[in-house]
């Protein structure tokens, strides 16, 4: 399992919210100056953020982003699901019917029970465990 790019840079930029979180709203340009992402590709990854309800965003002269709740209200597993989709470590855990051996394979419980403690470990930590680790 490896994190893209996009999730990897999603939260970098809401760490720089978070940082920021009571200030009022923050612009592209300076999340992007403060971790070196590129722009365009932030404004991307703001949007999806923007849609799901994680960010909100404000047009105008004093516009720009911040957080939509408290950073300790936001879970790390909604912002990796938001980004990347839902971790499934192998195919079969995700859709069984495409392996012949789905019944009697054990190394499937393995890989079940290793999807589920990242899953759970991913769901109790938030943005404010992230930044004070």
């Amino acid at each position: 399992m490896r994190l893209s790019t996009k999730a990897r840079y999603g939260l970098r930029a809401l760490m720089s919210l978070a940082r920021h979180y009571g200030e009022g709203p923050v612009i592209a340009k300076v999340i992007a100056r403060e971790e070196d992402i590129s722009e365009n590709y932030l404004e991307q990854i703001m949007e999806l953020l923007r849609r799901s309800g994680i960010v909100r965003s404000i047009r105008g002269a004093q516009g720009g982003f911040s957080l939509a709740k408290p950073p300790e209200d936001i879970k790390i597993k909604e912002i990796v699901d938001i980004l990347e989709g839902p971790i499934h470590l192998i195919d079969c855990l995700s859709d069984p019917e495409i392996c012949n051996r789905n019944k009697e394979c054990s190394a499937r419980t393995f890989w079940k029970k290793l999807e589920e403690n990242i899953n759970k470990f991913l769901e109790s930590h938030t943005l404010a465990d992230l930044m004070h680790s």
